[in-house]
């Protein structure tokens, strides 16, 4: 049975007729233990293929509940193919898969990544450098700490280790160090071969490198997912030219290039059926997202729902408080949202679909704020998530709406985004005194963008913005705030803030 590494713990008192759980370092005092997926990605290694493999099935550990060894021979033309086959019909733990022509590195994880099975997945090289008992070590973040991704480090202090390359060793670190100025973080090995990362998180990121240049690219889009990255210390026995180390100098050069490219480019989600991919552009608007919190915070009580929480862009805007729950229904985003949780004792994670009544079951009279952006326009039937909504508030509590206006802009960036509609004022009044409201004010929000809204889905017909149209907008957003209410139009967005009657 899955442990999760966050133990979930009942928080008493806060719903009487619904038991609500959040991530707790409480659940740090007892042991989880993993399912393992380990990838290997083999290429012409048939000295040492056969041992490498056994040290990975002799792991045991507390930690490891289930092992599967996912080995991708990446058309090897040296007999180790023949000694992979033999190990395969040997355990059942094995799963051999081949590719006909030689693709790299990257392309042989992706091939692995798609059949792994396990809470955790590994990539372990076939090449005898790193060593299986070191795994433990990688998995201890994942229960203690929550993980999303743990690196091992040939270069965090260890009891001791094995003096390394000299040349390669500085390569690698200028490398790490010009990794860091880009993603913020502070790594001390990004071209290392252990990397555990929880497979569904692992397997929701696009990978698109077929070479070494996949530790870059799995660093970068870690990291613009803001996934919780630990490194633990691994020993470390390098091998040379001669005896068949395949990365070389080029390949620094490759990573270099690589740096570049996945820092401009943003490719973090795989398509699905929330749209992930497309969303997730929105979050280089940091200064709208600001403009958006400063506007709706006069309205913001202590106890509040957030609907359709996301990355918890907007959600930053209004914390801490008394109590602020974050919902979702992308697992994705639940994801990210209760790594966010941690360290913070008022913050909840709850999947709530607005248009089910039943997921607001034991919720009634709870908040005193619901905030619901861009969600409305995506349900089937409005008027019954309002209704839901009203049931979670107290009397007299507030809802704040934002949905999109001008249904003649509607266009094939509202086909992408699966918009139901695109409302006006009227209508939206309309809709919140059925559900039992009184509505104290609607007005429009975001006049400057309707232009590049017209531009982009009715006369392009984009399905996205660019990420430099995002990027100029948000650069130019402190005049954008000067002149927003001078622009003679209405908004591209509506604000409703109405009452529980």
């Amino acid at each position: 049975m899955r442990s999760t590494a966050r133990d979930l713990v009942p928080v008493p008192g806060l719903f009487p007729r619904r038991q609500l759980y959040q991530f707790s370092a409480e659940g740090r005092d007892r042991q989880p233990s993993f399912g393992l997926s380990v990838l290997i990605p083999v290429y012409n290694e048939r000295h040492v293929v056969d041992e490498s493999v056994r040290r990975l099935l002799a792991l045991e550990h507390e930690l490891i509940n289930k092992l599967e060894v996912i080995v991708v021979d990446d058309c090897s033309m040296d007999g180790t193919s023949e000694i992979l086959h033999r190990l395969a019909s040997e355990d059942s733990r094995i799963t051999l898969i081949r590719h006909e022509q030689n693709k790299g590195k990257g392309a042989a994880v992706r091939t692995g990544i798609a059949l792994a099975t396990g809470d955790i997945t590994i990539i372990h090289d076939a090449d005898l450098e790193y060593n299986p008992e070191d795994i433990p070590a990688l998995l201890a973040p994942f229960a203690k700490e929550g993980a999303d991704a743990v690196f091992g480090s040939r270069y965090l202090p260890n009891p001791y280790r094995r003096a390394l390359m000299y040349r390669h060793t500085m390569m690698n670190r200028s490398l790490t160090f010009i990794c860091n100025w880009f993603t913020n973080l502070h790594l001390t090995d990004l071209e290392t071969g252990y990397k555990a990362i929880n497979t569904t998180l692992l397997k929701s990121i696009p990978l698109r490198s077929n070479d070494f240049r996949f530790e870059v690219e799995i660093a970068f889009k870690l990291a613009k997912r803001r996934a919780v990255i630990f490194e633990a210390p691994i020993s470390y026995a390098p091998r040379s030219y001669q005896e068949g180390k395949k990365i070389g100098a080029t390949d620094g050069l490759r990573a270099l290039r690589a740096i570049l490219h996945f820092w401009m480019v943003d490719d973090l989600y795989r398509e699905d059926e929330y749209g992930s991919h497309i969303l997730v552009g929105l979050e280089h608007t940091r200064r709208f997202t600001v403009w958006m919190g400063d506007t709706l915070r006069p309205y913001v009580g202590n106890r509040v729902l957030e609907i359709g929480a996301g990355i918890a862009t907007l959600t930053n805007q209004f914390i801490p408080r008394e109590l602020y729950v974050a919902s979702d229904v992308n697992p994705n985003y639940l994801h990210y949202l209760r790594s966010y949780s941690v360290g913070k004792p008022y913050f909840r994670v709850m999947r709530i679909d607005a248009s089910k009544r039943s997921d607001f079951d034991g919720l009634e009279d709870v908040f005193d704020t619901i905030i619901m952006v861009n969600v409305l326009e995506h349900v089937p039937d409005g008027l019954q998530a309002l209704r839901n909504l009203r049931s979670a508030l107290k009397p007299g509590g507030r809802v704040i709406i934002v949905v999109p206006q001008h249904p003649a802009l509607s266009g094939t960036l509202d086909e992408a985004l699966e918009h139901r509609e695109r409302y006006v004022i009227d209508g939206l009044r309309q809709s919140l005194d059925g559900a039992g409201f009184h509505v104290e004010k609607v007005f429009d929000f975001n006049r400057t963008a309707v232009p590049g809204w017209w531009l982009n889905g009715k006369l392009l017909r984009r399905t996205k913005f660019s990420r430099l149209q995002l990027k100029v907008f948000d650069t130019i957003m402190p005049l954008v705030r000067r002149i927003d209410r001078l622009v003679p139009w209405g908004g591209l967005s509506l604000i409703a803030i109405a009452v529980k009657k």
